[in-house]
């Protein structure tokens, strides 16, 4: 299987960073850790499964999800966007590489959280992180703390340096906020702010007075 590409950037690169989400909706969290891993890759691969394994399609339906990510993608040259048939990470990291071919490094970018959900994963059967680790680095980034890679995993786990942690910064306070009518433009890129308005049915003005900074801390994304 190959990923369905919304937006594929004009790249010949040698290293690409998939970055599988729910993407309910994308937050200015995501693309602070999407161009970190820009430091590693050469191109990031915004991905969103056609079905999860621990989640349900609630909120924003799978089609508008696909076009808050080709709008994303395109505010970046290094962007694409694209839908996987499956929903493992290993998987869509497969997937990426029949669509690039094989000359090309996939790299997976994920946080703290999703990387201990992976590494305990239940794949039927023993040693399937070992060996997607053997073939795809992980890229983490912190979320509510660091993640500390076995020893002899270490050098395929590659944390990400942001300019800032994003501990408030959430899919989740999105739409918390939206539902509450508090302000939470400034908690999304700028480019959706008139998408999430209108798709999440918020109550106060697309365009606020002034976008404020997003709140720092340790990340949750």
């Amino acid at each position: 299987m190959a990923l369905n590409f919304l937006h594929r950037a004009s790249l010949q690169p040698a290293r690409i960073a998939i970055f599988p989400g729910a993407w309910n909706p994308p937050t200015v969290a995501h693309v602070a850790i999407a161009q970190a891993s820009l430091q590693w890759a050469d191109e990031v691969i915004w991905i969103l499964p056609k079905s999860f394994p621990h989640k349900s399609f609630d909120g924003a339906s799978f089609e508008q999800r696909q076009e808050m990510l080709r709008q994303l993608a395109r505010t970046c040259d290094a962007f694409s966007a694209a839908v996987s048939e499956t929903n493992l990470h290993i998987e869509m990291a497969r997937e990426a590489s029949v669509s690039c071919g094989p000359e090309v490094e996939i790299g997976v970018i994920c946080g703290r959280d999703a990387v201990e959900r992976i590494a305990t994963w239940d794949y039927g059967r023993p040693g399937v992180f070992e060996e997607m680790l053997a073939a795809h680095p992980l890229l983490v980034a912190s979320r509510q703390g660091e993640y500390t890679a076995a020893s002899h995993l270490a050098s395929r786990v590659i944390p990400l340096q942001l300019e800032a942690d994003f501990n408030d910064v959430s899919s989740s306070e999105v739409r918390r906020r939206v539902e509450m009518k508090e302000a939470w433009q400034h908690l999304v890129p700028e480019t959706l702010v008139p998408e999430v308005a209108r798709l999440y049915s918020a109550g106060v003005s697309a365009e606020p007075e002034q976008r404020h900074k997003p709140l720092i801390s340790s990340g949750n994304v």
